[in-house]
């Protein structure tokens, strides 16, 4: 299968050289880098080094960025395509586990912190753990990592989520896509810490994230029509 991972980046100038390295160290799967409209050298590092890359003229944000890989996913004939993150958190040698997943049969495999191991009860994690609890709720399946942001679909699922635009790969879609009758696998990984630069969401957007996702799993997505 044709495998692609599609990498958001906003500013990532100084962690994308360790993210392409480590993707073909383990793989040999293609990539494509959305560049946001970053700030700073990410376009530049990105033609001198020969990456394959979009540049986009405005920063559209997270969601558009990935839709739009997912798009050229489609376009090019992929039958798999993976969200893996430009800030360095997430591994590659997890990758392979992801596409098996796939190949096996799920529709959408997400890479959790979580499966096997206790989630921290941290201020950022009780978010999640709500996220969890209302998932379960409302679909009966309990997806441990909800906000993990590296995520592997099949062809059916991305191109969805390519040419809705209310179809953001978010943990509330998770909700439609279950009551869809769509597969989830969870896999079991292990995630670094950001060596340089910032994550968008500080305090106040991570809370208003939160609110946003879990009014939308209650409110929305239970009674999105299918």
């Amino acid at each position: 299968m044709k495998v692609l991972l599609v990498i958001p980046a906003f500013n990532e100038e100084l962690n994308l050289e360790k993210v392409v390295d480590d993707i073909v160290q383990h793989t040999n799967y293609d990539y494509i880098i959305i560049d946001d409209c970053s700030t700073d050298g990410t376009k530049s590092l990105c033609e001198k080094n020969g990456y394959q890359y979009l540049h986009l003229p405005i920063n559209y944000g997270l969601t558009s960025a990935v839709q739009l890989g997912y798009k050229y996913a489609v376009q090019h004939g992929y039958d798999i395509a993976i969200q893996f993150d430009g800030d360095g958190q997430h591994k590659a040698e997890y990758l392979k586990p992801l596409v098996k997943a796939i190949e096996d049969g799920a529709d959408i495999a997400i890479a959790s912190r979580f499966l096997t191991e206790k989630k921290p009860w941290s201020a950022r994690m009780l978010g999640s753990r709500l996220l969890s609890l209302l998932i379960k709720f409302t679909t009966g399946k309990y997806v441990s990592d909800p906000t993990s942001g590296m995520r592997a679909f099949g062809k059916d699922t991305f191109c969805e989520y390519a040419f809705n635009m209310n179809y953001p790969p978010e943990p509330d879609t998770l909700v439609y896509m279950l009551k869809k009758g769509k597969k989830i696998q969870e896999i079991q990984v292990a995630m670094d810490e950001r060596e340089f630069g910032q994550s968008y969401l500080n305090p106040m957007k991570s809370l208003k994230y939160m609110l946003e996702m879990s009014l939308s799993i209650v409110l929305i997505q239970s009674f999105r029509k299918r």
